[in-house]
Formats: structure tokens, C-alpha cells, sequence
């Protein structure tokens, strides 16, 4: 089988993809994004605590860290998978989500428009990362699932990811990484913004 095919120019996504659809959840300037699943809160208080003061910096940080081109460039050059930045996202979801997914499931996961996603799945289709499968019970949808191909490109992306994460933290003891671990997950899996 052929390699797979350039999915697009790296990092060549849509204002509002970059602000829905980054893999970090904003661009590379640390902007907030458009649309944040939930909604945003109706009022924002005007004293809030240090503390969350603190992590929002600190968060802030490491999103713009994470949106840099540059650093994109690095990944998937190491992974060997060219794929651009707004791909990268729906690659992973489609991964976690394991079964076919309709397009408009991924665009309201990834708060992002839903044509976009039908653009995504159009080049990573073409480059053999995804592919269509028919609905029993709606003959005009089209779901979504990974190939192998791209099951295998999530694997080495998140394998690079790994490998430069564990030389991050290599001055960490296992006890602080694991408490990291605890403390992240839970504001990870948890989108809803407060007031939703």
C-alpha cells in the first residue's frame, strides 16, 4: 500500500478550527476559543481566588506551548505522519470513541462547525486514515471510522508525545507525576463551562 498522503498543509487551519479544533484548545497566540462546550458563564466575578488565578496562568502556558507550530511540525515529523494540526484532534477522538461516528458527533465534541469536519473527513478519507460506512438506520448519513491506517497513526503520534512528555518531566519523582495525572484528568474529561 502507498504512504499515506499529505492531509493538507501543516498548519493550515481555519481561524475558527484553530479556535474550536485545536488540539490544545486555542491557537497559537493562547487565544480563547470561540466556542466552548457548555457556553461560557453568564457573568465572570471580579475578585477571584490566587489559586485560580495561578492555574489559569499556568494552563495558559502550556496551551500556547501546545499550539505552536513549531512543536507540531516536530511530532508528526517523528511519527511520520503528515497530517496538519485541525487533523490531529478528530484522529484521537475517533480513536477514543472506538466505533463510527456521524460527522455531526466530532464537529459538537471538538465545538467546532460542522462543515469543517466534513472537510477534515474528506482528506484524512483520501489519505487512508478514515473511511465511511453505511447506516442501517439512515441511509444518507455517512459515519466515520478509523482504518487501521489511522489507528496506527494516533498510536505514533501519541507514542512521540509520550516519549518528549516523560523527558519533561524526568526531574519529576513518580508520586508527583502520578498526583499531576489525578489533578489534570478530571478538568480534562469535565468541559462543561461553569454555569452550564
Amino acid at each position: 500500500m502507498s504512504p499515506p498522503q499529505q492531509v493538507g498543509p501543516t498548519g493550515d487551519v481555519p481561524a475558527r478550527a484553530v479556535s474550536g479544533g485545536d488540539a490544545s484548545g486555542g491557537d497559537a497566540s493562547g487565544a480563547v476559543p470561540d466556542a466552548v462546550p457548555g457556553g461560557l458563564p453568564d457573568a465572570v466575578p471580579d475578585a477571584v481566588p490566587d489559586d485560580i488565578v495561578e492555574i489559569e496562568q499556568a494552563l495558559s502556558r502550556v496551551a500556547h506551548m501546545l499550539a505552536r507550530h513549531r512543536l507540531h511540525d516536530r511530532t508528526v515529523a517523528a511519527a511520520g505522519v503528515p497530517v496538519d494540526r485541525a487533523a490531529v484532534p478528530l484522529l484521537r477522538l475517533l480513536a477514543d470513541t472506538g466505533g463510527p461516528m456521524r460527522p455531526g458527533e466530532p464537529a459538537a465534541r471538538l465545538a467546532v462547525e460542522a462543515p469543517h469536519v466534513s472537510r477534515l473527513v474528506r482528506r484524512l478519507e483520501k489519505a487512508g486514515y478514515v473511511e465511511r460506512v453505511p447506516d442501517a438506520r439512515d441511509r444518507r448519513a455517512q459515519p466515520v471510522r478509523l482504518r487501521a491506517e489511522g489507528r496506527d497513526a494516533v498510536e505514533r503520534l501519541r507514542a512521540v508525545g509520550r516519549r518528549w512528555m516523560h523527558e519533561a518531566l524526568a526531574s519529576w519523582s513518580e508520586e508527583e507525576r502520578r498526583r499531576l495525572a489525578e489533578l489534570v484528568d478530571p478538568a480534562g474529561r469535565d468541559r462543561r463551562a461553569p454555569g452550564s
